[in-house]
């Protein structure tokens, strides 16, 4: 696979595993979230944390994305991003601390244009890299990841992402027509973008019954069955004889078609040359399939059998329909697939049940920049460019799951939360969204549009009336880690979140163990109404973890501690300042000690 060579590269493909992890700071919430603004200072946790909500984060999206990962690696169903396209009109600025002499030259300095800032392609494939890796980490296996990108970087990002996410797993490039700007006085009006869309896994990517709003209400795309002949001829179709035995199902109540006269020389000619030509059709005048008996039916069904010769498509589900007694085949998809004679003699197929999607590459007819710009001046927000809201709801809809969690890095006005509450407004869905927004509008307008959307805009006729739901706003706290030591300003339940989450790689509930003191209530895990296991993380196949850890204190992994330890699994990994325990002690109790700060695992 061709592989991109950019200035800075090598320093920036593991970028990502040393961008700091830092936790994530709840500052207020709206709606049904409980808190109702930020003039509240009320902020109470949510309950389940801040996997139980919709997010809007204030911060840079690389620590942000970071700071997710113990939550969401491996959840997010969809993510739609709109990066800076790179046209060097945006006044983007590259600051990721990365290790580099020559990258910490273009910390904060605005990437230009063409021509005036020759580094501008390295830049931007640079701050991209790592925030497409921890992207690529965060999505589902069966998930899919939408990209908004022009002419400037197309071919660079596609490249990338080859790199990245895998060419095997390129979906498509949808062009979107965004119907381009009067206003401009160019030799050649641009009318179009670009949207990349790649899955995590495409083999496990799932398309939902989703049809291109500008196909035809009566369209034959729309029915719930597809019917055809199955006779095809061409050099790839070499012809056969199928035997169609008597009871074999007709539309027609009653049908008499005669053998053609000419059988004979038609199956000589056509196995001469392998398949039917259209020479061979004309010459013998036959219609298909050919008959070599009589075609009788009565009631419904043949009455006798008959022959037919053609070349074909499905014949051998022809013939599994044909030794089922002529009861319709179970797809794997769960269609159901039958076979008939039309009036004309002719054999069709028909599947019911199937998924009605129909999704075109060129993008039509999905909204306007400048409708849904004068959308959020109703609403008293100014923003120039913001992304339609039909737009995304619609690239939403191919993939995502009524539960779907919905991620946009690249937040913008808000576009794909307003479309998330939609769509859920709209069938009563539990999507959930996340949204990173590093610009210091991200509560004047990423939060306030959600809000809105929420609660109501507009007034009068004008009026739209509110989704419901709600968000918690949340900004970038401090640091896990400052150096090699623990940052003893977080809370201790953050740290052991993240201690449990290095551990498990995943988020789920620790299985609750056993309590030998009182079977019928077994220890919950990080209960604080247990005291006796005031160290213990969780239980999780078969192991118990344990985070003996306690400011100011050195606590020492010894046999007094051991004691102390009630829960019984097959091993324990148990994390300490000190252990004083000798390795024999520790292979006899299946005991792996860690010892803190040095042995908690970096993201």
């Amino acid at each position: 696979m061709p592989m991109l060579k950019w200035a800075g590269k090598e320093k920036v493909v593991n970028h990502h595993n040393d961008v700091p992890f830092r936790v994530l700071e709840r500052k207020w919430g709206w709606g049904s979230a409980r808190t109702e603004g930020p003039d509240n200072p009320e902020t109470p946790e949510i309950p389940g944390g801040f996997a139980a909500e919709n997010m809007v984060i204030h911060g840079d999206n690389l620590a942000a994305l970071k700071a997710l990962m113990p939550q969401y690696e491996g959840k997010v169903k969809c993510i739609y991003i709109d990066p800076p396209y790179n046209t060097g009109n945006e006044g983007w600025v590259y600051n990721d601390n990365v290790n580099d002499p020559q990258i910490k030259k273009w910390l904060g300095e605005v990437v230009g244009k063409e021509g005036e800032d020759f580094s501008r392609h390295d830049k931007w494939l640079c701050m991209m890299y790592p925030r497409l890796r921890l992207l690529q980490k965060l999505l589902s296996n069966d998930g899919a990841i939408f990209i908004s990108i022009d002419d400037n970087e197309l071919c660079s990002l596609k490249f990338i992402c080859d790199e990245i996410f895998g060419s095997r797993n390129f979906v498509s490039n949808f062009i979107w027509y965004n119907t381009g700007h009067t206003d401009k006085q160019e030799d050649i009006t641009n009318v179009h973008e670009y949207i990349l869309c790649y899955a995590k896994s495409k083999p496990a990517l799932h398309m939902n019954n989703v049809v291109d709003p500008a196909t035809a209400t009566d369209s034959k795309i729309r029915n719930s069955f597809a019917e055809n002949s199955i006779t095809k001829n061409g050099f790839k179709n070499p012809p056969s004889e199928i035997l169609l035995p008597k009871g074999f199902p007709c539309e027609s109540e009653s049908l008499v078609k005669l053998r053609h006269e000419k059988i004979e020389e038609l199956i000589a000619a056509a196995n001469e040359k392998r398949y039917i030509t259209r020479e061979i059709t004309k010459k013998y005048g036959i219609s298909y399939p050919a008959r070599i008996d009589d075609m009788v039916v009565k009631s419904y069904q043949l009455s006798q059998p008959c022959r037919v010769f053609s070349g074909w498509m499905n014949n051998g589900k022809l013939k599994q329909f044909i030794a089922n007694d002529f009861k319709p085949l179970v797809e794997d998809d769960g269609t159901q697939l039958r076979f008939y004679l039309s009036k004309n003699g002719v054999i069709y197929y028909r599947r019911d049940g199937r998924k009605n999607h129909y999704v075109q590459t060129v993008l039509q007819n999905q909204d306007t920049t400048e409708k849904n710009k004068y959308m959020l001046e109703s609403m008293g927000i100014q923003f120039d460019y913001p992304k339609p809201t039909g737009l995304i709801e619609y690239l939403l809809s191919f993939y995502c799951t009524p539960d779907a969690i919905v991620l946009d890095s690249f937040a913008g006005s808000g576009t794909t939360a307003h479309a998330v509450l939609k769509m859920n407004k709209e069938d009563g869905g539990n999507r959930k969204f996340i949204l990173i927004e590093m610009m210091d509008y991200a509560d004047t307008v990423t939060a306030e549009r959600v809000k809105r959307v929420i609660s109501g805009y507009g007034e009068g006729d004008k009026a739209v009336e509110g989704t419901g739901g709600g968000f918690g706003y949340y900004e970038l706290g401090d640091p896990l880690m400052i150096g090699e030591n623990l940052n003893e300003a977080l809370p201790l339940e953050k740290i052991r979140e993240y201690v449990w989450y290095m551990e498990t790689r995943g988020a789920r509930r620790p299985e609750k163990p056993d309590n030998p003191d009182n079977p019928e209530k077994p220890v919950k895990p990080d209960n604080p109404e247990n005291p006796g296991e005031p160290y213990l993380l969780g239980v999780a196949d078969g192991t118990a973890y344990y985070f003996c850890y306690e400011r100011g204190k050195v606590v020492k992994l010894n046999r007094a501690l051991l004691r102390k330890l009630k829960t019984k699994a097959e091993r324990y990994v148990i994390y300490a300042d000190l252990c004083l325990l000798d390795d024999s002690e520790l292979e006899r109790y299946n005991i792996t000690f860690k010892k803190i700060p040095r042995d908690i695992a970096r993201l």
